[in-house]
């Protein structure tokens, strides 16, 4: 997947744990997790504005893409 999501780092940097963005964003820690691991395919708006709120971020500090990485399946 050419985007990757870089909650992991983010979170690091702000001194915050996964189950307290979890209670602050009303998000399962489940769902954090899989964004938090790289296994999510897709995020909501919602949810990158809840992110982006509680983490006092950016959605670009949040998603990183990176060029050349299978974008033979984007072409189809």
């Amino acid at each position: 997947m050419p985007v990757s999501v870089n909650l992991d780092r983010v979170l690091h940097d702000r001194g915050m744990t996964l189950t307290e963005l979890s209670e602050r964003v009303g998000m399962t820690l489940a769902n954090l997790s899989i964004l938090k691991t790289g296994k999510a395919k897709a995020i909501r708006f919602s949810t990158l504005s809840a992110l982006c709120r509680e983490l006092g971020c950016q959605p670009g500090d949040l998603l990183e893409w990176h060029p050349g990485e299978d974008e033979e399946d984007a072409a189809g």
